[in-house]
Order: C-alpha cells, then structure tokens, then sequence
C-alpha cells in the first residue's frame, strides 16, 4: 500500500467518523479529506525516521547492556537468593549506565575517590534534574557493588501513583526526607549517603552560570561532624546544558516557591550534550572545624571544581560538541 493510498483510507475513516458524529454539518468535509490527503505524506516521512532512531537508539542500549551479559549473572543470583529488590537495583543500574554511555557519552573520573568500604558522605551540585545523581549510582552499583543511598525533598515522598508505585522505587533505592540523626545513623551503618544542599531551590533557580544556592544549609556539615565521616565533593560538567529550568518568569516562580516548596518551575531540555562527573578529594573529619566552618569548606572545594573544569556561562551548542572531543582517560 503506498503513502497516497494511506492518505485515502484514512480520509475515508475520518468522513465516515465526522458523518457518524454528526460534525459534517459544521465542517466542509471535503476539505478535511483533502488536508489528510496532503499531509499524510508529510507526516508519515517524518514519522518513520524517527521510529528508526527509537530502533537505533533501543538496538543501542540492548548492545551495551548484553556487553555486560556476564554481570548479569549478579542479577539472576540476587533473584535466586530471594533478594529481588537487589537484583532489580542491579537491573537499573545496567541500564541507566547504557543510557548514559549513549544519550551523554557519561564518563567518571575518580570513582576510586569513593571507597571500597565504609561510610562517607556524597555532597553534590542539584541540576534541574539530578541525571549525574542516577548515573554515579549505577556506576557506583555495578563496579562497587556499594548503593549510595540518597536524601531526597519531602514532596517525593507525596507524589501519587499506585500503578508506577514511586514510594516502592524510593523504598528499594533507600531515598528518604533525612533528618540530622537519620542521616547519622545511616553512616553509622557504613553505608555511603548522598545529599545536594541545595536541594530542589537549587535545582529549580540555578542557571549555566552555576552558582551555588545552598544559602545557610549546614545541616550536611552536622551530619558529617556528627558522625565523624569524610565528605566527598561531586560535580558534573554540563549538568545545566542537559536540562534546564525556564528563565522566564523565575521572580514570580520564586514567590510561590517560598510558599508551597513546591517544584513548579517548567524544566526543558533532554539534549544529549557531553556529562563528565569528577569526583573530589575526600575532606577528611575535623574536629576542630564548626558546621559553619566545614560547610563553607565544602561549598568552596565545589565552586573551585566548577571554575576549573566548567565552561562559564555554560552553553549548549558548545556542550553538545563536547561529545566529539577525544575522551579524558577513566579512573575507576
């Protein structure tokens, strides 16, 4: 069947649809047919090259998860063992990697910075979306074997959906609204926890300048005194060129922001621009050093990260052709 033959069958159906609903008479019929009869063909050869991208795309991330096939195995053992959960965790992390590899070109340098065993916590700069957070997760999952568990914004934890169970995800993820002595006793445990200080006000208000908006948020420094653990600084390179927030209106978005805490700025992007995590030097546990102290500390380790490796103002053209520079070599 060719595309004009398409275009008249489909015509067809939509005169007899409109007779039936009675609209033809409001509506020049004849008219209609010959707008569908002109435009399918348009439609239609716009439409399948992008389906033959989506099939790139899916062939794409199968290849790269079956490069990992002999890892899989963790998967099937984890399931075999009655740990679903962690066999599912293992399952994302497999295919958040190939979708970073693909969509980002995503690479890590020093991932060894994290240890191997024992706590520590993960400070990091909120983009509009925190697409670095899931991609160090996955990597930290499947060559570590170690889950970094998170601290996330209360509204999270308020977002309805019994079909896609959210909470479940968060449960499995250990995503949790932390308080000072929860986020303690997590570390205590030995486990590795994450939090990005300027939370969801710095994911909505940040922009390619990459400013820190932390404000007088210490409580990551309490945690880290308190449970006497090193604070490793993360930052990825064009994390504000793969998404962003809208700049329009942002005064006024603001102000309701300050009311509700609520995430109503309008995020758009999805550009597979080049991402580059670079973990830091892990600030070891000073007793001498204030919360005050410690968190001014850290927030000038990840600002000299940013000026030192982040093109300033940040640019999307530029960042997309990041992807065809040659790679910096991995540390993993």
């Amino acid at each position: 069947m060719n595309i004009h033959r398409l275009g008249e069958h489909i015509s067809n159906y939509t005169y007899y649809s409109l007779k039936v609903n009675g609209v033809e008479d409001y509506v020049d019929i004849d008219f209609v047919k010959w707008l569908i009869w002109l435009f399918t063909p348009i439609i239609v050869t716009f439409i399948l090259p992008f389906l033959i991208l989506v099939l790139f795309y899916v062939s794409a991330l199968i290849v790269h998860i079956y490069k990992h096939r002999s890892k899989l195995q963790i998967v099937k053992e984890a399931c075999v063992k009655g740990d679903y959960f962690d066999g599912a965790r293992m399952l994302i992390a497999y295919i958040w990697d190939a979708h970073g590899c693909i969509w980002h070109g995503y690479e890590i340098v020093n991932l060894n910075n994290i240890p191997q065993e024992g706590p520590a916590l993960i400070v990091y700069y909120h983009g509009a979306i925190p697409l670095d957070y899931y991609y160090l997760l996955a990597k930290c999952l499947l060559n570590k074997r170690r889950l970094i568990k998170a601290v996330g914004d209360r509204f999270l934890f308020s977002i309805p959906g019994k079909v896609i169970r959210w909470k479940l995800m968060m449960e499995v993820f250990h995503v949790f609204p932390g308080t000072v002595q929860t986020c303690v006793q997590v570390l205590e445990k030995g486990d590795l926890l994450s939090i990005a200080p300027g939370g969801v006000k710095e994911a909505q208000f940040g922009d390619n300048t990459y400013n820190l908006i932390w404000g007088n948020r210490i409580g990551f420094a309490k945690v880290a005194l308190a449970a006497k653990v090193p604070i490793i600084p993360v930052f990825t390179v064009n994390i504000r060129e793969a998404f962003r927030s809208l700049s329009i209106g942002k005064n006024f978005f603001r102000k309701i922001y300050e009311k509700t805490r609520l995430p109503i700025v309008p995020i758009y992007g999805g550009f597979p621009v080049k991402l580059k995590t670079i973990v830091g030097k892990p600030i070891e546990y000073d007793k001498n050093l204030t919360p005050e102290q410690l968190a001014l500390k850290v927030a000038e380790t990840i600002e000299t990260m940013i000026r030192e490796n982040q093109r300033i103002p940040g640019s999307i053209l530029k960042a997309l052709f990041d992807r065809f520079k040659w790679s910096t070599s991995k540390q993993l």
